[in-house]
């Protein structure tokens, strides 16, 4: 049995959206399978978790312990940046009370691996690797630059699309050079762990978001039918981009086409445009007490993704429980899907339109996708075989 320190640039708990969501799964898999975890986690003002609101069985299971750190957007810091090479993204999440905090663990507990979830953690491997011999693990949640790449390919206001390859510059930079500080890569998907296996010579592996089936109990016979539902956080940049892209370019065929249907819209942050918006047949939910319940009430879920990389746990989530999707080919990207099999991949306004029409045209057809998807998740996603592959292969680096 190994001990793992755990390194996150927010708390796994609450899992509410896909981070937390990604780390707690890994996380609890270990425990499940016998294994030590310690975490010490970023808190910030965009995401706060109060210490005394996490339960205290989990708390006794992983010793979590929670340092603030302001990542807000300082106007005065970003314009500096401007003038240095150094990542903007990575400079926010530098603090010294974390890092004597780390210290402290590292002094008074020994580790067999400390796992760094995503490369925003990246500036206190130096710490680690003074105090421990610890092997180190990059869990890459995304090809982090490659969201921001994708945002300034889109950007149309020149001084803006400027300021975001800018970001997606420092940011390359810094997630390339420091790969080989690393013992091991672990990336999320097949597609993550080609592109660093390319650019470093260290042991990777794709280890994706891994569910317990059992927990997941299918519902693809249930809920409103038909009925469209996106749930994603909104403050990931991506998630509010595409959905602006649905509203303004699928809706409304879609409503025109079918103008009973509705659109639920579920997540946290909601933005205030959204909050404010009147289009017909569209309810923005908000946050929901439970995903599951939510996602069983309603019948075809909607992934319109443009930008982002690694994998989308909505995503398999919605399969897990038997749900039909429709997404585009970024959405579904690291997912191992079959369109027209598993769900429906469409990435203009009017396939994607029409992707929709064919479910929502044929109960038949939206149930059997639903059941597709449930075997497939079943197949590729069981967190006990994930939680296996990933401990024989850190017994390797």
């Amino acid at each position: 049995m190994m001990k793992f320190l755990f390194l996150c640039n927010k708390s796994p708990w609450p899992a509410h959206e896909g981070g937390p969501i990604a780390m707690n799964s890994i996380i609890q898999g270990l425990l499940n399978a016998g294994h030590q975890v310690k975490i010490l986690a970023v808190n910030s003002d965009k995401y706060k978790v109060k210490q005394k609101d996490i339960p205290t069985e989990y708390q006794n299971k992983t010793g979590i312990e929670l340092i603030h750190i302001n990542l807000s957007v300082n106007p005065l810091h970003a314009f500096l940046n401007l003038f240095t090479n150094t990542s903007y993204h990575v400079q926010r999440f530098i603090s010294k009370q974390f890092d004597e905090h780390l210290t402290h663990i590292l002094q008074h507990e020994t580790f067999d691996v400390v796992q760094f979830e995503t490369v925003f953690m990246a500036p206190y491997i130096s710490t680690v690797q003074k105090y421990s011999k610890a092997k180190l693990i990059l869990r890459a949640h995304n090809i982090e630059h490659l969201i921001w790449e994708r945002l300034a390919a889109s950007e149309a206001n020149p001084l803006k699309k400027w300021y975001l390859q800018h970001l997606s510059r420092t940011l390359k930079e810094y997630e390339l050079q420091i790969l080989d500080k690393f013992d091991g890569i672990a990336a999320i998907t097949p597609a993550d762990a080609g592109f660093f296996k390319k650019n470093t010579s260290k042991p990777t592996i794709d280890i994706p978001f891994g569910i317990d089936s059992a927990k997941y109990k299918p519902c693809n016979l249930i809920g409103d039918f038909p009925s469209l539902f996106h749930l994603g956080s909104m403050n990931w940049i991506p998630n509010e981009e595409g959905i602006k892209w649905f509203l303004e370019k699928v809706w409304p065929i879609v409503n025109e086409r079918h103008p009973t249907l509705k659109l639920y819209l579920a997540g946290r942050f909601m933005p205030e445009w959204l909050l404010k918006i009147q289009r017909r047949n569209v309810e923005v939910v908000g946050e929901v007490d439970d995903a599951q319940q939510f996602i069983c009430s309603k019948s075809i879920a909607i992934v319109p993704l443009l930008s982002g990389s690694g994998i989308r746990i909505k995503i398999i989530e919605a399969m897990a429980l038997g749900k039909a999707v429709v997404s585009t080919s970024i959405g579904a990207e690291g997912i191992s899907v079959k369109s027209g099999t598993d769900l429906l991949l469409a990435d203009d306004p009017i396939d994607f339109a029409s992707a929709i029409d064919s479910l929502v045209n044929n109960q038949k057809l939206t149930s059997e996708l639903g059941a597709n998807a449930r075997l497939r998740i079943e197949e590729n996603y069981d967190n006990r075989k994930i939680i296996r592959k990933y401990c024989d292969w850190l017994g390797k680096v």
